[in-house]
């Protein structure tokens, strides 16, 4: 998937990926992508959770090796 940022939160754990998260979004322009590599599990029930809270666009989760890249779409400030 591609993205137009990326947030590297290797090695963070709950709740700081999704802190950041939130902080690297408000720094986005409406209808950008960012792309959140995680090496959390928690973020597979995180991010979802944190983009419907928000507002925020779910695009999905790709896993590999025990890395996580979550990607979310900026649809609102």
């Amino acid at each position: 998937m591609k993205a137009d940022q990326t947030l590297d939160c290797y090695g963070l754990l709950c709740p700081m990926p999704i802190i950041q998260t939130a902080k690297k979004i408000k720094e986005m322009r409406i209808g950008e992508t960012l792309e959140v590599v995680s090496t959390d599990k928690g973020i597979r029930e995180d991010m979802p959770a944190w983009c419907r809270q928000t507002g925020q666009k779910f695009l999905g989760i790709e896993e590999n090796d025990d890395v996580f890249k979550a990607y979310v779409k900026k649809i609102k400030d």
